[in-house]
């Protein structure tokens, strides 16, 4: 298994729950040592997102590192999302990369997901093992997981 720093936790947004679970073992089967937080809706990640300790882990609260964001969902989209988002308070953006996963062949969805200085990805579902372990590699330091007696 290879850790990361600073990623502990990965979020995915996406309305349909069957993707949801499918992108949780595809996050697991990355063998990269986070927990997975699954939300179906924009108003409750970003509540996630910004409760106090998200996440609690031995060392304290950990917020997510990697959110994978679908961009059609009923209600609020994930352009929604990223509209909110950016007003969040920096504390709640520190080391987190957004990725878009999603259905959508729109090269304007496409473009505007380059635009957006949040954005570090934009990915085609299914989500895969290996596209979260290169993603974790790219932006992540390896954490040295050696143990000394």
């Amino acid at each position: 298994m290879k850790k990361f720093k600073d990623l502990d936790c990965v979020l995915l947004i996406d309305d349909d729950r069957f993707i949801n679970l499918a992108h949780s073992k595809a996050v697991e089967r990355a063998s990269i040592g986070v927990e997975v937080k699954a939300i179906n809706n924009v108003k409750d990640a970003l509540d996630y997102l910004t409760s106090s300790g998200t996440y609690e882990t031995v060392e304290g609260p950990s917020r997510p590192g990697i959110i994978f964001l679908d961009i059609n969902m009923p209600g609020l989209t994930g352009w929604d999302f990223m509209d909110m988002y950016h007003q969040l308070d920096e504390t709640y953006k520190a080391k987190v990369i957004v990725v878009m996963l999603t259905t959508s062949l729109n090269p304007d969805d496409h473009q505007r997901a380059l635009a957006d200085g949040h954005i570090v990805d934009f990915l085609h579902k299914p989500l895969r093992p290996e596209m979260v372990l290169e993603l974790a590699e790219r932006y992540f330091e390896t954490h040295d997981l050696t143990v000394t007696t």
